[in-house]
């Protein structure tokens, strides 16, 4: 993978954005690799994502920031500036099922996906050998109604202790409380087994199947403290008919569930994701 700079920038649309950032790239010798822009008609705000080959420019990473500051409060920029060499770090909490944390631990040992991963968290034990097979601390939090206060207490300070930049997760079946939303604020991802806003909650595939529904699919989003309602990452679709069972669509709904997380949590990985609201841009 390329040695990048990601410059992702949100503001105010106004004449003459794109010129200007471009303008001081190319002054201290920036080489744009892939350059991203979107410009919303209905909150009259624009988004730019510019990947930039490190090797190329003249200054540091530091004195890059210092020197585009000034830009960025003139045309009143939400901005970050990241290094595509230092990996995101990748907490991930699941509870029964594999399909989603399995796939996820495939694409990052093949490196498929880029990012550091060092630990992950289930209030079961039965995921503990597969992650241990990959070298990766495995925690055991069990949840119930008697402690889950204290619980979730102890994943929080798991996440911190392990430096988290980013928590996924995968099929865990548990309500994050607002505490842990607002410290992770658009850094949690979850994949609903659902294409939402359709069959929110538990059992979508059992409420899919008791309305005779002929798509089913899969969310990835946002966790915020409204159960299922954070911005949207990524989603995805498949036919089935009156001939499916509720067990041949859970069957269906694993493999869009997996490549939908996939997708989503790249894309955040890759710092092309900017929520705005209740949704996102995705700068691909």
């Amino acid at each position: 993978m390329e040695h990048t700079y990601r410059l992702v920038v949100s503001c105010p649309d106004k004449v003459g954005i794109v010129a200007k950032v471009s303008q001081f790239i190319s002054e201290y010798g920036g080489w744009l690799t892939e350059a991203s822009y979107h410009s919303d008609q209905d909150s009259g705000w624009f988004f730019m994502r510019n990947e930039i080959k490190a090797s190329s420019l003249s200054i540091s990473m530091r004195e890059f920031k210092d020197a585009f500051t000034p830009i960025a409060e003139q045309y009143g920029m939400e901005w970050t500036i990241s290094d595509s060499n230092k990996h995101k770090r990748l907490v991930i909490l699941a509870s029964h099922a594999s399909h989603c944390i399995a796939d996820i631990l495939h694409r990052w040992h093949s490196e498929d996906l880029y990012c550091d991963i060092p630990c992950v968290i289930s209030n079961h034990e039965n995921l503990r050998s597969m992650v241990e097979w990959y070298d990766i601390p495995f925690h055991y939090v069990p949840i119930n109604k008697e402690n889950k206060a204290k619980a979730n207490e102890e994943i929080l300070a798991l996440c911190q202790k392990y430096q988290a930049d980013v928590v996924v997760l995968a099929r865990y079946m548990q309500i994050i409380p607002a505490s842990i939303c607002q410290h992770y604020s658009s850094r949690i991802i979850n994949i609903h087994h659902s294409f939402l806003p359709s069959f929110i909650g538990a059992n979508p595939y059992q409420k899919a199947h008791e309305r005779g529904v002929k798509l089913i699919g899969a969310t990835c989003h946002y966790v915020t403290e409204q159960l299922d309602e954070g911005p949207i990452l990524d989603q995805d679709v498949i036919r089935v008919n009156h001939r499916h069972s509720k067990d041949d669509m859970v069957r269906l709904g694993k493999d869009v569930e997996k490549t939908v997380l996939a997708r989503g949590l790249r894309n955040h990985l890759e710092d092309r994701v900017i929520a705005k609201g209740n949704k996102t841009i995705i700068l691909d």
